[in-house]
C-alpha cells in the first residue's frame, strides 16, 4: 500500500511568500481542461496544485492552464483561524486574502461559480451560462451553513446589543470577542446542533477559551457556562467524551444534551430549544453564542453526483465517484460523502490520496494503492495556551 505524506494545505503565510503566486489572476478563455476543480477553498487550492505537482515529478508536465480552479468568490478565508478571533487573540483580517492572488500562475483560474453538473457530458455549467468540459473533476465546494435554520438567528447576529454570535462567519466572528470581552455577569450558553456540522470541536473550543477567558479576568463567579448541544454526549468518539465529561465537571460547566437550538427572541434574550420528544424548552440567556445547523449545498443537492443525503457520492478509500460511469470524477473536503469529520485537517490527508489515484486514473484507467485512511483532527483549545488535539 502506498503511503502518502499529509502535507499542502495551503495557508495564508505560506502562500503569500511563494514567488509563484501571482499578484493578480486573470481569467481565462478557454472552455476545455485536464483537470477542473470547482471551489478554491483550502481543498481547492492545495489539491489542485498538488495535482500539477504530481504530473511535473512524473515527468509527464501538464501545460499552463491544463488544471483551471473554478469559484466566483472574491475572498479566501481560512475558516479555522475565526476561532481564535473570537477568543480575542487574533484579527479576523488574518483569516481573509483576496482569492485570485493565491491562485498559481500556472493554474487557470475561473472567477465565476458553479451552477450545475453534468457528468455524462464530462462538464459543468457556470451561473453565466459558461459551459466547462474537463478530462478530469475535483469537486471541493465545501458546505452549506444553514443560518435560516434557527428562527430570529440572522437578526440577531446583527444587532450589536443582542448578546447573540458565531465563529461560523467572518462577519460575525470578531463579535464573539466583544460579547465576551463585555460580559460581567449572566448566563454564557454555547450551542451545538445535531447532525454533521465544520469542526466539531470548534463549539467547544470557543467555549473554554471564553470560560478560561472570565477565570483569568477574575468574572467566573459571576457567570455561568451551559453548554446546549443537539448530540447525546459532549463528543461523538467515547474516549474523547469521557475526558470533556470530566473536565466539563472539574470546571463546573453545565450540560443539556439532545437539546437543538431552534429560534432566538434577541429583544427578551431567550433561547428555544427543541428536545428528542418534540418539547420546547425557553432559556434566557445574557451571551449566546450559536453553531448553526449545517448540510450540503443546494449546488450539490438533487444534482446527478449527489448521494442521498446530497453529498458527493464518493468512495471513503480512494475519493473516487462511487458511479462507475463517473469514473473522471472525484472529492474532497466538506462537500464530500466521506464518513470523517469535516475538518481543514482532513484535506491535509485526502488531498494526496486523491492526487495519487487521480493522476493514475488519467494514466492507466484505474486507482492506485493510495487508500485514505480517514485520519482528520479537531483540536479543542482549554485555555489560551494548552491544548487538546483529538486527532
Amino acid at each position: 500500500m502506498l503511503t502518502v505524506a499529509r502535507s499542502g494545505l495551503s495557508t495564508f503565510g505560506s502562500c503569500l511568500r511563494r514567488p509563484y503566486f501571482r499578484t493578480l489572476a486573470t481569467a481565462v478563455e478557454k472552455d476545455k481542461f485536464k483537470v477542473l476543480v470547482v471551489g478554491g477553498g483550502s481543498g481547492g487550492l492545495s489539491v489542485a496544485r498538488q495535482i500539477y505537482d504530481r504530473f511535473a515529478a512524473a515527468g509527464k508536465p501538464l501545460g499552463v492552464g491544463d488544471v483551471a480552479i473554478a469559484d466566483g468568490a472574491d475572498y479566501h478565508y481560512y475558516q479555522p483561524g475565526w476561532t481564535l478571533v473570537g477568543s480575542g487573540l487574533q484579527p479576523k483580517s488574518n483569516y481573509r486574502a483576496l482569492l485570485a492572488p493565491l491562485v498559481p500562475k500556472h493554474i487557470a483560474y475561473i472567477p465565476e461559480n458553479v451552477k450545475s453538473f453534468s457528468p455524462k457530458t464530462s462538464s459543468v455549467t457556470t451561473a453565466t451560462g459558461r459551459e466547462l468540459y474537463y478530462d478530469a473533476l475535483v469537486v471541493a465546494t465545501g458546505l452549506q451553513i444553514n443560518w435560516q435554520g434557527i428562527k430570529g438567528l440572522s437578526n440577531a447576529l446583527i444587532d450589536p446589543h443582542s448578546g447573540v454570535s458565531s465563529i461560523y462567519s467572518y462577519d460575525t466572528c470578531d463579535k464573539v470577542w466583544d460579547d465576551i470581552e463585555g460580559l460581567r455577569y449572566g448566563k454564557a450558553i454555547f450551542t451545538q446542533p445535531a447532525g454533521i456540522i465544520k469542526c466539531a470541536g470548534a463549539p467547544q473550543k470557543i467555549m473554554w477559551m471564553a470560560w478560561d477567558r472570565f477565570r483569568r479576568t477574575g468574572r467566573d463567579e459571576n457567570i455561568q457556562v451551559n453548554f446546549y448541544t443537539g448530540m447525546p454526549t459532549m463528543f461523538s468518539v467515547k474516549k474523547y467524551s469521557d475526558a470533556l465529561e470530566s473536565l466539563r465537571l472539574e470546571r463546573g460547566v453545565g450540560a443539556h444534551f439532545q437539546h437543538n437550538l431552534v429560534a432566538v427572541d434577541s429583544a427578551n434574550h431567550r433561547a428555544t430549544f427543541k428536545t428528542t420528544d418534540e418539547s420546547l424548552v425557553d432559556i434566557d440567556y445574557t451571551l449566546l453564542h450559536v453553531t448553526p445547523p449545517m448540510g450540503p449545498l443546494d449546488l450539490i443537492k438533487g444534482s446527478p453526483i449527489a448521494d442521498s443525503a446530497g453529498w458527493v457520492d464518493v468512495d471513503k478509500s480512494t475519493l473516487r465517484h462511487n458511479n462507475p460511469e463517473y469514473g473522471n470524477i472525484f472529492a474532497l473536503g466538506d462537500c464530500s460523502s466521506l464518513p470523517t469529520s469535516k475538518t481543514a485537517a482532513a484535506i491535509t490527508a485526502q488531498a494526496p490520496v486523491l492526487t495519487e489515484n487521480l493522476y493514475s486514473v488519467m494514466e492507466t484507467g484505474k486507482v492506485s494503492d493510495a487508500v485514505y485512511d480517514g485520519y482528520t483532527s479537531c483540536p479543542v483549545r482549554l485555555c489560551e495556551l494548552p491544548f487538546q488535539n483529538f486527532g
